[in-house]
């Protein structure tokens, strides 16, 4: 009763006009940066602390905060559309968004995503009005060797996200950690992969690898089809039959989940969430072999994810003051500018702000699906567009988000370096899903197996010893099980029809 009567007040703090008013202009801003290429939620809130910090330290962050989720909101516009995701946490969005525009069904696949995000969003508001500081202490419980089993679990998504050819798909992740490793590395100083460029010393950012693998390269492929395929923008309605509404259900709420409680781990965040969801689903779904190629399944359960990471990574920052990604390290450093102390004890410091900004964010997600589904009909005329002109104006928003990084012009070569490796991944049918993944955690992975070994002083049985690592890691082997055994079972039906064709 308690919790619903701090509620009710932190819905009196959100609803003044000022507030009201700044709730709008946050996810209306996060939505336009999510949906162009190049500009996240970290630049927009970065660019929007010196507007933040001649507000009152809630008005502030109220709108702050729709900035952030309204950013994840809107990413996945581009990612459905043009197959080149706003923001990291979209990437998963286009495995079946980009196919279903492809097919004509545009305006449905951004009206599941709308869906998806919405419900994802107020769950994970739920989740951190109910359980926040019971959840805080269990993000606490998590170091180094927990961290890194988590990623290998989150690795073993790589096996669903190959299709049959595991072998393709391990290459891909492979290459994806390697490009991860690229840069000094931070615990000896060493160069790695840099071949004497200082370019590359601090790393190949992420935007690179994602525009290049995947906008560009599809701009290479629809080139090479001249004049076949691409998006066809004539059927975009937003209708859903029952049976589509019932199939994505069950993902969306599985999603919402499953994204909230990874976001709540520091480090974690909607990317990871996103991949997660995805390759659950696709294990579980009765039609996961039609993943990837247009499923309304593939779009609901990592929009559903991403959303409620983006609430759930809330949680550690304000109860305990941990960021746990760089969007919320940058919140956090906002918090301070705006004199606020997040931690255990905000909570009795601050209630009229916590609880402020947990109403704001259930007005902010009524609010983006009010002004998301009546544009649906504005985006998906995108499609429409020839491709004389599209094709040059992806190119554009590439060139655009990849130089606005930090202004080098030898990052344009590594987008289109990328691009090449992307179409030349799909010509030869790589999954491009497998690389994403082993970029994103490849540098978490070791970053975190390193401190644990240090810890224990270089013992590698503290990921076996400890419950959490051990659950976690036995849980990744399983998983690859399945795969594995189907693998070796084609390999032996295909050596048996070899011997049989030679004995004949």
């Amino acid at each position: 009763m308690d919790t619903l009567n701090q509620l009710v007040s932190g819905f009196g703090v959100a609803l003044s006009p000022e507030n009201l008013t700044f709730v709008f202009v946050g996810v209306l801003a996060g939505t336009v940066i999510g949906i162009l290429p190049g500009l996240g939620p970290m630049s927009a809130i970065a660019l929007m602390i010196p507007i933040a910090f001649g507000m009152d330290p809630t008005t502030g962050m109220i709108m702050l905060a729709g900035v952030y989720y309204g950013a994840v909101f809107g990413g996945s516009t581009s990612s459905i559309l043009l197959n080149a995701p706003g923001i990291a946490g979209t990437v998963a969005t286009s495995f079946d968004g980009y196919p279903m525009a492809r097919d004509g069904r545009a305006g449905k696949a951004l009206a599941v995503a709308a869906i998806a995000s919405f419900v994802g969003g107020t769950i994970g508001v739920v989740g951190l009005m109910l359980i926040a500081p019971t959840l805080s202490t269990v993000a606490v419980s998590f170091g180094p060797a927990e961290y890194f089993a988590l990623m290998v679990l989150g690795l073993t998504a790589i096996v669903s996200l190959s299709g049959k050819n595991l072998t393709k798909g391990l290459i891909s992740a492979v290459v994806g950690v390697v490009v991860a490793l690229v840069g000094i590395d931070a615990a000896t100083g060493t160069l790695r992969f840099t071949f004497d460029r200082p370019e590359l010393y601090e790393g190949i950012d992420f935007l690179i690898v994602a525009l290049g693998v995947f906008a560009l390269a599809e701009v290479f492929v629809l080139l090479s089809r001249r004049g076949e395929g691409g998006a066809r923008g004539g059927v975009t309605s937003l209708r859903l039959s029952r049976g589509e509404v019932g199939a994505i259900t069950p993902p969306t709420l599985r999603g919402s989940v499953l994204g909230f409680f990874t976001g709540v781990l520091p480090g974690a965040g909607a990317t990871v969430a996103s991949f997660l969801s995805y390759s659950a689903e696709k294990r579980i779904a009765r039609d996961g072999d039609s993943f990837g190629r247009g499923n309304i399944k593939g779009v609901a359960a990592p929009e559903s994810a991403n959303n409620g990471a983006a609430v759930g990574s809330f949680v550690p920052l304000l109860t305990l003051g941990v960021p746990g990604s760089g969007t919320t390290a940058i919140l956090l450093g906002a918090l301070l500018v705006l004199g606020v102390q997040p931690g255990p004890l905000m909570l009795d410091e601050h209630p009229g702000m916590f609880w402020g900004v947990v109403a704001s964010m259930y007005i902010g997600s009524v609010v983006l699906l009010i002004l998301n589904l009546p544009l649906i009909p504005v985006f998906a005329k995108v499609l429409n567009t020839p491709k004389a002109v599209l094709l040059p104006l992806v190119v554009v928003f590439c060139a655009v988000g990849v130089y606005g990084l930090s202004f080098a012009v030898f990052d344009l070569w590594l987008l289109l370096g990328f691009g090449v490796l992307g179409f030349l991944m799909r010509a030869n049918d790589f999954p491009a899903a497998p690389l994403i993944l082993g970029l994103i955690l490849g540098g978490l992975m070791e970053r975190n197996m390193r401190q644990a070994l240090q810890i224990s002083g270089g013992d590698w049985s503290v990921f076996v010893t400890q419950p959490i690592p051990a659950v976690l890691l036995g849980l990744a082997a399983a998983s690859l099980l399945p795969s594995v055994v189907g693998w070796l079972r084609r390999r032996r039906s295909r050596s048996r029809e070899q011997e049989g064709v030679s004995a004949a």
